[in-house]
C-alpha cells in the first residue's frame, strides 16, 4: 500500500476494473489507484466480485451520470436496454429496476437470455432481431425516453433512432462507423457516450467518483438489492482457459459474465 493511500488498510478486500494503460487481470499482481477501487462485497467470492466493476461502473455512469436519471424514483418513462443479457445490460437492468421508477424493457433473442433479463428485473423483453417498434406497439408501450444500446450499435442505429421518443436520449458504449445524426436532430434528441476507463486513463477531476460508485454497488449487493452477474467460471487463469473464454465471448452466446480465478 502506498504511503498516501487513505481509503484502505493492509488486508482490505477490494474490487476494481483497473485501467487499460496498466497490466490487467491476466496478471497475478497488479497496481491500482485507490480512486478507482472499492471494498469488495462481503457476500460475494473474489471471482464473483471480479465480474462486477467494469460492467457496474459502465451501467451506473450511463444511467445516472450521462442520462442523469435521478435515483429517487421521481421520473417515470420507458428505458430500452439493447443487449440486456450481456454484462453491462445485466447491471443496467438491475440498477434501473431497483433505483428508478422507469419501465425497463430489455432485448434478448433466446429463451435462456429472455428469462435471464426477466430474472434481473426487466418488466418486458423484446427480440432485437425483429421489428422493435412493432413490438413496443403490441405491448401498448409509448416510445422509450431513453435507449441504452450496449451492443451492435451500427446494426441497431436506424431502428433505435426512429423508435426513440422526441427529446429522448440514446447512450452508446462502442466505437464504430460514423453515425447518421439526422433523425436525432429532427427529434431534438441527445446522444451520450460512456467509456468507464476514461477517468483512470485521463486522470480526470472526477476520477474518485468511481471509488464512491463501487462502494455503493458493494452495499447494494450486500443488502440484496443487486445480485452478481457471473454465470460461468472457466477455472485457473492460464493460456488454455483464456482462449476458451475469449472463444465463448466471440461466439456471442454468453449471458452475464465469465470469470477465471487463481494461477
Amino acid at each position: 500500500m502506498g504511503p498516501e493511500v487513505s481509503n484502505f488498510g493492509i488486508g482490505d478486500e477490494v474490487f476494481y476494473a483497473g485501467a487499460v494503460n496498466r497490466p490487467g487481470s491476466n496478471a497475478e499482481f497488479q497496481l491500482v489507484d485507490e480512486r478507482i477501487t472499492g471494498r469488495k462485497p462481503k457476500t460475494l467470492s473474489f471471482a464473483d466480485a471480479a465480474a462486477l466493476p467494469l460492467t457496474a461502473l459502465t451501467a451506473w455512469e450511463m444511467l445516472f451520470e450521462r442520462f442523469k436519471i435521478p435515483r429517487d424514483q421521481t421520473v417515470q418513462g420507458n428505458l430500452l436496454i439493447v443487449g440486456g443479457s450481456g454484462g453491462v445490460g445485466s447491471m443496467a437492468i438491475q440498477l434501473a429496476a431497483a433505483l428508478t421508477d422507469l419501465t425497463v424493457i430489455a432485448t434478448a433473442s433466446r429463451p435462456e437470455t429472455t428469462e435471464w433479463c426477466k430474472f434481473l428485473g426487466a418488466h418486458h423483453v423484446i427480440n432485437h432481431h425483429e421489428d422493435m417498434a412493432k413490438q413496443f406497439l403490441l405491448l401498448g408501450l409509448e416510445a422509450p425516453d431513453y435507449i441504452f444500446c450496449t451492443t451492435h450499435r451500427d446494426k441497431h442505429w436506424h431502428d433505435i433512432t426512429h423508435l426513440l421518443a422526441p427529446e429522448g436520449a440514446i447512450g452508446i458504449i462502442e466505437q464504430g462507423l460514423p453515425l447518421d445524426m439526422r433523425v436525432l436532430m429532427s427529434k431534438c434528441a441527445s446522444l451520450h457516450t460512456e467509456y468507464m476507463f476514461a477517468r483512470a486513463v485521463l486522470q480526470t477531476k472526477t476520477m474518485a467518483t468511481q471509488h464512491r460508485t463501487l462502494e455503493a454497488i458493494a452495499h447494494l449487493i450486500d443488502n440484496g438489492t443487486l445480485r452478481g452477474t457471473a454465470t460461468e467460471n472457466f477455472g485457473t487463469i492460464n493460456g488454455e482457459n483464456l482462449k476458451r473464454a475469449h472463444a465463448a465471448l466471440e461466439a456471442g452466446k454468453v449471458h452475464g459474465k465469465i470469470v477465471l480465478e487463481g494461477f
